[in-house]
């Protein structure tokens, strides 16, 4: 895809070439000067005003949220690159590319089964237990839904999480365990006076107690959750520890094939992004050409 080139000052496209700017870690850059307003500017491919290579800068997003702390990414780049960032811009890195991919894929219809698998699990977040809440599309392994609360599991939350589950469509089933809150929760959602109940989504509850059956479609999920929040020593703020969770999400959809399907969950939902072999840059470039036109 190609960008629409617009200056950064009125983003107005009537421009003309004008040299190049040179920098420490990113080489030549293409300037321009802006025929309206007169001022020069470069393109913003998305790394804009950066002043680490954008592959360096994606490759530190992925240890960091494939398992690797920000230290070890940190140290991992004193090994291996001249100029080196702290571990607290390589988080900063994390969170800025997080927001920024998510507002794009945010905007997307992926094809989903609608055979879903819904759970919440306990996080740690420096003394507190936070709780998150996700919902996994089993035909394609696709997290099309998560919640992230400070606050104990209750019916409030769980209608939430429901709510965010439906954005998309309407689900065949959506299973869950046998937590008092989930009933309620979803017939607030899907359940209507309209229309023929039996044609409405249908809840299925697994009593572990009684099945012996644990929800492993949802727990081997949350193990690779809870590994790479492991590996983070916790989460630290409550600003930061949903957009840190919600990388773990696009890590898990858009970026690494699934163990079992040997896919990458992003594209048996049907969505074609043409990321590259980078998928982390190439997602970046992407959502930065939407945010320009």
């Amino acid at each position: 895809m190609e960008a629409k080139i617009k200056c950064v000052h009125c983003e107005k496209s009537n421009f003309i070439k004008k040299g190049f700017r040179r920098t420490e870690n990113r080489g030549r850059i293409q300037t321009y000067r802006c025929l309206d307003c007169g001022k020069k500017f470069t393109q913003d491919d998305g790394f804009y005003r950066m002043r680490n290579s954008p592959e360096k800068i994606t490759s530190a997003i992925d240890l960091y949220f494939s398992n690797l702390s920000s230290r070890k990414v940190r140290n991992h780049f004193r090994r291996h690159w001249s100029h080196n960032s702290s571990h607290v811009t390589i988080l900063d890195w994390c969170r800025r590319y997080t927001l920024k991919v998510s507002k794009y894929v945010d905007s997307m219809q992926p094809t989903l089964s609608g055979q879903y698998y819904a759970d919440e699990t306990e996080i740690t977040r420096g003394k507190n237990k936070d709780i998150f809440w996700c919902n996994v599309d089993w035909g394609t392994r696709y997290i099309n839904a998560t919640l992230y609360s400070p606050r104990s599991q209750d019916v409030t939350d769980a209608t939430e999480f429901m709510q965010r589950i439906k954005k998309h469509r309407l689900p065949e089933y959506v299973q869950t365990d046998a937590a008092t809150f989930y009933p309620k929760a979803f017939r607030n959602v899907f359940y209507s006076n309209t229309g023929k109940r039996a044609e409405q989504p249908k809840h299925i509850i697994n009593n572990v107690s009684k099945t012996k059956k644990h929800n492993v479609r949802i727990e081997t999920v949350f193990m690779k959750v809870k590994d790479r929040v492991d590996d983070f020593r916790g989460l630290k703020a409550l600003w930061s520890a949903p957009i840190l969770m919600q990388g773990i999400v696009l890590q898990h959809n858009l970026i690494e094939a699934h163990t079992m399907t040997g896919k990458i969950p992003a594209e048996l939902a049907g969505l074609k992004l043409e990321a590259g072999e980078n998928r982390w840059l190439g997602l970046i470039r992407l959502s930065s050409h939407v945010s320009q036109k």
